[in-house]
């Protein structure tokens, strides 16, 4: 809890009462590997943190094949935001790729949370926005890069999940086979 706390810190200040309310509002769970925190054609129920563990958005294009959107790994939210404020039916998955351990706030209790702190939505609007700068500069060289040159991206920017995280996982969120990932490991090595 303590690093949940301290985390939101970082984007406003809060006192004892508001900071017991929100720790009793929160309720730990635990996903397995390859479990769903949210997915796709279901409205999402809840917004975590990530204590332990990594989580992958995903979803499936076309042709029926899976595509890695990123990561999220421990101390760092975890939600299909937009459609969870708005209750709408998710399009992507939230899936756990190692076993997790998650600090989770219904929709009616993170609702309550926002309708007490006063400066609650200021604090969410600058996570929110922390968020999505992070995925954007972590998605950009995905882009404009060649293949080995993103996978050192990605080792820069996820130094630990090389060794957690499995490598069709990697793959799929670099844009390349299985096969072209394993000669550009094996040309780095």
């Amino acid at each position: 809890m303590k690093e949940f706390i301290d985390y939101l810190l970082q984007f406003g200040n809060l006192n004892t009462h508001q900071i017991d309310l929100i720790k009793g509002k929160a309720k730990v769970i635990y996903i397995q590997k390859d479990e769903y925190f949210s997915e796709a054609g279901k409205i999402p129920k809840q917004v975590g943190f990530i204590l332990e563990g990594v989580v992958r958005f995903l979803y499936y294009n076309n042709k029926g094949k899976e595509i890695t959107q990123y990561f999220i790994d421990e101390n760092n939210f975890v939600s299909d935001q937009q459609r969870f404020e708005a209750q709408v039916v998710a399009s992507e998955y939230i899936q756990a790729v190692t076993d997790c351990k998650l600090l989770v706030f219904s929709k009616k209790d993170w609702d309550e949370i926002g309708n007490t702190i006063v400066g609650w939505h200021h604090i969410t609007e600058l996570i929110v926005k922390n968020c999505l700068l992070k995925t954007i500069e972590r998605r950009s060289p995905l882009v404009s890069e060649d293949a080995t040159s993103r996978y050192n991206s990605f080792i820069e920017q996820f130094p630990g999940l090389v060794n957690r995280v499995p490598l069709s996982h990697i793959a799929s969120y670099l844009g390349i086979t299985q096969q072209s990932f394993s000669r550009i490991r094996k040309n780095i090595r």
